[in-house]
This record gives C-alpha cells, structure tokens and sequence, in this order.
C-alpha cells in the first residue's frame, strides 16, 4: 500500500512539472527555469538563452 501511494506522488509531482513546462512554453517562455526568462539580454536579440551568448 505504502508503494502505491508513492508512486502515485511522484507521478503527480512529474505531470504537475511537465504541465507547468508546457504551459511557460506555449507562452513563449524558452529558459524556463531561468529567472531572467522574460528579461534575458540574449533573448531581446533574437537569440535563445544558452550557449555562447548566456547573458545571465
């Protein structure tokens, strides 16, 4: 019984992370675990965060 009700948290804990990287995806959001997501220097110039050109 005890395995069941942790597996059934850790798969709520993975589709309530996966719905939440969905969601900031579908909203444009491309570093989504980057606080600087929205403000990211790179990303103003046409670029996805990450790489060479890691602004933060």
């Amino acid at each position: 019984m005890v395995d069941i009700i942790a597996a059934a948290v850790l798969l709520a804990i993975v589709g309530l992370a996966a719905r939440y990287m969905y969601n900031e995806k579908k909203r444009g959001v491309t570093c989504v675990g980057c606080p600087h997501a929205k403000q990211c220097a790179a990303r103003k110039n046409g670029h996805a965060c990450g790489g060479a050109e890691k602004a933060h």
